[in-house]
């Protein structure tokens, strides 16, 4: 498939011409605190014009699903209900939360059939930007739309004039504008997984964002999709960084202007609005080096500016109630990454069978390992386990030529190092992005029992064989 960077290039390439308007990208509408969550299919106009609504899967009907509002400590309850062809979950991607409602299938609950549902039900401990997603077949249920934006508020919000929740994303779409239903193709799980060919904005094409001069933007950005790492320069701006991941850190502003995101991964900025009346100002993704573009325009209105002398410089936010390291007593672990394309592995064990590279990807579509182990379901016995209440450091090796948006569930860890040297930062995550060839360090304390997942956020690398089942106890 021809990749295609852009709408206009897609059209172009889809043998048409459309001349369209854009108005302020927004979430679907709905409650604060719906009680009711419903997976079911869908249409939207995800590119418009004479091309019909694209055939997605939605949460209460909408691509993203509802932005799901509550305050730090609050509660949340919902019932969700599956409407959908296929089993499936919820998974509240970085929440510490009850191990039995983390809804990874056949290892925390069982899968919900169709027309079935099931309850979730937990506390909220901290605030920060979230979402949620399935984690069945996800590749494929992800790529058809199911996610949604999860916000906690915190006691004492920075001052702002507008906050805007951006979940970004790329969509593989054919020359008809619906999904491509190529989710299992090999090529893409052995590389850097499933690119699109269009890129949205709250589920809608990215192309302008309406602003006015002098206004102070806190911006809740989430990557939500498949595999592509975002790599969003401000031209002309000087975001500040406030969190990562959900969690504050020592607000700064990113090297180049640039907020890089690897899939799952969430930044909340503080940005002013310093262009002026009438202009227009390009948002690049250049992630990607040679093949960067504009992923949006900040489009400035004719209004006079809101104010003509900056606001403060944006203060650190409070922090969450995370337990503290103990480093000096800590048990020690490293994850070793290999396979992929060009990666050199020859083989791995598999269901407790050593079996080389070909014979994994030719009977079982595996070409990833963990210390040498191709995951091959959640009933694989824990390739790492942890002692309740104590701190756990772990080396991660990326011995592959791709990068690895490493997640861990049910808790949160600090980065401690990046190729050997303190992270600059450190800041509280639940998914690091691995560069090819990396070594990095994290420090968590294993305080929530249970069996958890351990994941490369590329989806079809998940499904490809890297991750691994972790225990607590």
């Amino acid at each position: 498939m021809t990749y295609t960077p852009t709408r206009r290039t897609f059209l172009t390439t889809a043998g048409a011409a459309m001349v369209s308007t854009w108005t302020r990208p927004g979430l679907a509408a709905l409650a604060a605190k719906p009680k009711t969550l419903t997976a079911e299919p869908g249409a939207i106009p995800l590119i418009g014009g004479r091309y019909p609504d694209t055939q997605v899967w939605t949460y209460n009907g909408g691509v993203p699903g509802p932005e799901l509002r509550f305050k730090q400590n609050d509660n949340l309850k919902i019932n969700f209900v599956n409407k959908l062809p296929d089993p499936t979950t919820v998974h509240w991607h970085g929440l510490r939360l009850p191990n039995a409602m983390d809804g990874v299938p056949d290892l925390t609950q069982p899968p919900v059939k169709p027309g079935g549902s099931f309850d979730y039900a937990f506390g909220l401990p901290d605030a920060g930007t979230y979402w949620y997603h399935p984690h069945v077949k996800s590749s494929e249920q992800v790529g058809r739309g199911l996610y949604g934006p999860l916000i906690i508020e915190e006691a004492d919000p920075p001052r702002v004039d507008r906050e805007v929740t951006w979940v970004i994303d790329d969509w593989r779409l054919g020359q008809d504008g619906q999904i491509a239903g190529d989710f299992n193709d090999m090529r893409d799980m052995s590389h850097g997984g499933r690119m699109g060919n269009l890129m949205t904005l709250n589920g809608r094409d990215s192309q302008r964002f309406p602003v006015r001069a002098g206004e102070r933007l806190r911006l809740r950005i989430i990557n939500v999709a498949n595999a592509r790492i975002f790599g969003l320069r401000f031209d002309g701006h000087h975001p500040t960084i406030i969190a990562m991941d959900g969690h504050p850190v020592a607000p700064h502003v990113p090297h180049q202007n640039r907020v890089t995101l690897g899939p799952g991964q969430r930044a909340d900025l503080i940005i002013d609005m310093e262009g002026r009346p009438g202009d227009l100002t390009a948002v690049v993704d250049d992630n990607s080096g040679r093949r960067k573009y504009v992923y949006l325009e900040f489009d400035y209105s004719a209004e006079a500016p809101l104010r003509t002398s900056p606001l403060d410089a944006p203060k650190a936010l409070a922090a969450n109630p995370l337990p503290g390291l103990d480093i000096a007593n800590a048990e020690t672990h490293a994850l070793s990454i290999a396979g992929g394309a060009m990666g050199g592995m020859t083989g791995a064990k598999y269901k407790g069978r050593d079996m080389d590279i070909r014979s994994l990807a030719q009977e079982h579509g595996k070409v990833w390992a963990l210390n040498g182990i191709t995951f091959h379901g959640m009933d694989a016995a824990p390739l790492f386990r942890f002692q309740k209440g104590r701190t756990q450091v772990m080396t991660l090796r990326n011995d592959t030529s791709w990068p690895h948006p490493m997640h861990l569930h049910g808790h949160v860890f600090k980065i401690l190092e990046r190729g050997g040297k303190p992270d600059p930062v450190q800041p509280w995550t639940d998914t690091i992005l691995l560069a090819p060839n990396e070594v990095s360090k994290i420090a968590f304390v294993a305080d929530n029992p249970g069996k958890w997942l351990f994941h490369c956020h590329i989806l079809g690398h998940t499904q490809a064989g890297m991750a691994c089942v972790t225990e607590v106890a």
